[in-house]
């Protein structure tokens, strides 16, 4: 295998995001779970996407797993490697984003590495180095409530300085729109100046094609999937890579049981709870019972009867005030690891029940399902929504299964249900 595009994503939900739009720009794309074993027998592609889930672990772990990833998709050929992280820069003051992306770039021997979240599309522009959800600024947006990571700066230059052991510059969209030659020269002089990250304008989707133009000349680049469809137009116009159809992959229907978890107290999210309520039984649990170690068992006793007679929901998720309440109560880390390991308990017995179609809401919820499952790799099929593309598993213990794993913030009010309606 000689890959075009290596890719690492900080979770899982993103990775597949990624995976989405590599396939939807016709790169024969393949989304694993953590790094290949020697032995997963993967299909000839031209890109790999390594997830990981190490946005919120500590940053000296986020670093050696990001680098060895770097390492295995080097060692396939990769002469490019996109760090994938969110479109909304979730991070800490500490990082992770900031200690990842110097060790790729000192391991790269880069002089600077071009940084965006930018996705137009998805309503995620950056101006003038601030980052916009929509029509309203980062810190101004649902992200100020995140229950992990809030976000309360949208000026991205000031948060990666804060995380980053270099200088950080400023890509206006004005250099941008004078097309790459004077992004080249702008980085160009940005390096003589000591500056190693340069956050990237984009505002419309064309820029999107001049930052992937200018990166794919680099070793590193650091962005959401906005900067991965960028390079997958440049490896094609440049002729590297021919394009693909971006049909679903090859395979039988699966069939079986169908089930949905959500674990992400998005506003998104919330907004879909409520509508499978009027397609599908739902039970909620709620962070207390969650705690209290009471939550799986009345989860399995309520989901068994149900297997096999149609699609249901699990939902984990609260209001960002009931799981702030709680999270003051008993601590923040506490809270987050109960609910995903209660969730990946839930879906480990569903799919030992005969459990095929899973669909799993929320990136850190969705990240330990997978761990718990212990999937080594998925196929990228059909897109559900924007971001959220249908996963054949490749290598599973379990045999045959779709996932489709969402952001929080990703897809309609319909999302349960559609998502149901296409995985087969």
């Amino acid at each position: 295998m000689t890959l075009a595009l290596g890719c690492i994503a900080d979770d899982y939900t993103g990775a597949s995001d990624l995976a989405n739009t590599l396939t939807r720009c016709g790169l024969r794309t393949v989304q694993t779970i953590g790094i290949p074993s020697d032995d997963l027998a993967l299909p000839e592609v031209d890109a790999v996407v390594v997830s990981l889930k190490s946005r919120s672990i500590a940053a000296d772990i986020a670093v050696s797993r990001s680098r060895a990833a770097e390492r295995w998709l080097r060692g396939r050929g990769a002469g490019h490697v996109l760090f994938k992280i969110c479109s909304t820069f979730d991070s800490t003051e500490q990082g992770n984003i900031g200690p990842v992306m110097d060790a790729l770039r000192a391991d790269a021997a880069e002089p600077i590495v071009l940084v965006t979240p930018a996705f137009p599309e998805t309503g995620r522009t950056v101006y003038q180095g601030h980052l916009f959800v929509g029509h309203v600024p980062l810190h101004e947006s649902p992200l100020k409530d995140h229950p992990l990571n809030p976000m309360h700066d949208s000026n991205l230059v000031r948060v990666l300085a804060r995380q980053s052991r270099t200088k950080v510059g400023l890509l206006d969209l004005a250099t941008i729109a004078r097309g790459p030659q004077a992004v080249r020269a702008h980085l160009d002089a940005l390096a003589t100046r000591g500056i190693g990250a340069a956050i990237a304008d984009a505002v419309f989707g064309p820029d999107l094609g001049t930052i992937g133009a200018v990166a794919l000349t680099h070793c590193v680049s650091v962005g959401a999937s906005g900067l991965g469809l960028g390079l997958a137009r440049a490896l094609i116009a440049s002729g590297r890579v021919a394009a693909h159809s971006a049909a679903a992959p090859a395979g039988e229907d699966i069939g079986g049981a169908a089930a949905c978890l959500a674990g992400s107290c998005s506003q998104a999210t919330l907004q879909q709870i409520a509508r499978a309520e009027q397609t599908m039984p739902v039970l909620r649990l709620d962070a207390k019972q969650i705690i209290g170690g009471d939550a799986v068992v009345r989860a399995l006793s309520w989901a068994t009867p149900r297997i096999g007679s149609g699609a249901f929901l699990i939902a984990s998720s609260s209001t960002p005030e009931d799981v702030a309440a709680i999270q003051a109560r008993h601590g923040r880390d506490v809270v987050g690891h109960a609910i995903e390991q209660a969730m990946a308990d839930i879906a480990e017995a569903l799919v030992q029940a005969g459990v095929r179609r899973l669909v799993v809401a929320g990136g850190e919820t969705s990240g330990a399902v997978v761990d718990r499952l212990a999937i080594p790799g998925f196929m990228v099929g059909a897109e559900i929504a924007p971001g959220v593309p249908v996963l054949r598993a490749v290598g599973a213990k379990q045999g045959a299964m779709l996932l489709a794993l969402k952001s929080g913030n990703f897809g309609g009010p319909e999302f349960f249900s559609e998502a149901n309606n296409l995985m087969r």
